[in-house]
């Protein structure tokens, strides 16, 4: 795939943050984390003090998986859409946060499993892993030009400050296979509980990766083909996001396994990506560890969150404004 070359953060700005950090009256190193996040967002806004968020923005795409028939979830096949109704009444985890955080949300229909039509669904569901394709190629084609899409349209309304997240029965079985694939790592570390499953979930959960993995291996250096075989319209498309995100020069925070493993693809799609991105939690699950060290990203906060719809990213923005105000308003030495 031809894409541009990834722009780094404004390298004048990052410096800029960190003197003014060394003139602030307070000791040198004091604010930790906070001072960090302040140059971060210096650096992805090209100013400093940089300007406080004004339209940070939630996108959780939503999708189903045909892997959930193996029952790897809690959650019976095919019923995301009633998990995204919540959503969209805004009484899901991420909804209840952002109105307190500022932060709004949008749902966009990837592969939901659902009679209601919706003209931006790739298909109806993606492909059981352990046996059969995710995708087309040109499902996956679409739904990666989707993602960017998606992207595109919300800086272009002004967001400052994007959250890709996840909404999707059977979702992390997929999202653990590519980590597992891209890191060569065995199956039994990257499983987790998931939507909280039990000891014979889980081992269900192990046998659909190991053999999702198998079909998985022969495609590890090409990372749409990756998509394609074991990741899904909702992964493929975050992954497109992801990249169209740093291609437009926008900070993203990351949270959840499922954003993560898109993430691990688009920064092999898009080298460089990942300095535009900031790791807002740290997830119980065993694949984000990897994931973590893969990308060579610290998080902000240790929550302890599960969800992946980006509950434990809007948690974390305000401490970026925070940020902001302490790099604008602390007084000199």
């Amino acid at each position: 795939m031809d894409l541009p070359a990834v722009t780094a953060p404004d390298v004048d700005a990052r410096r800029a943050a960190v003197a003014r950090h060394a003139e602030m009256d307070v000791p040198d190193g004091a604010l930790g984390r906070l001072a960090e996040l302040g140059v971060w967002l210096a650096a992805a806004q090209g100013v400093c003090p940089p300007h406080p968020l004004a339209r940070p923005r939630v996108v959780v795409v939503a999708g189903d998986h045909g892997i959930a028939e193996a029952g790897v979830s809690v959650h019976a096949a095919g019923t995301t859409a009633e998990q995204v109704t919540a959503f969209r009444e805004h009484t899901a985890p991420v909804g209840v946060l952002a109105a307190v955080a500022g932060v709004s949300v949008r749902v966009v229909d990837v592969a939901l499993d659902s009679d209601t039509p919706d003209e931006r669904r790739i298909r109806r569901g993606s492909g059981r892993i352990d046996r059969e394709d995710a995708l087309t190629g040109d499902e996956a084609d679409r739904a990666f030009a989707l993602g960017r899409a998606l992207a595109d349209e919300e800086v272009d309304a002004g967001a400052d400050l994007l959250v890709p997240a996840s909404i999707g029965v059977g979702a992390t079985t997929p999202a653990a296979t590519l980590v597992a694939a891209l890191t060569n790592t065995e199956p039994v570390a990257v499983i987790g509980r998931g939507s909280g499953i039990d000891d014979a979930g889980w081992m269900r959960k192990a046998a659909a990766v190991r053999d999702a993995l198998r079909r998985a291996r022969p495609h590890v250096r090409d990372p749409l083909a990756l998509l394609r075989v074991v990741g899904g319209a909702d992964l493929t498309a975050l992954a497109g996001f992801c990249v169209q995100a740093a291609l437009r020069r926008t900070p993203v925070l990351l949270d959840g396994v499922v954003v993560g493993a898109a993430a691990l693809l688009a920064e092999e799609l898009a080298k460089g990506a990942r300095d535009w991105w900031l790791y807002a939690q740290r997830s119980p699950d065993p694949a984000m560890a990897l994931v973590e060290e893969h990308l060579d990203l610290s998080p902000v906060l240790d929550l302890g969150v599960r969800l992946g719809d980006g509950t434990g990213a809007v948690a974390a923005v305000p401490l970026l404004q925070m940020a902001v105000s302490l790099m604008a308003e602390t007084g000199d030495r």
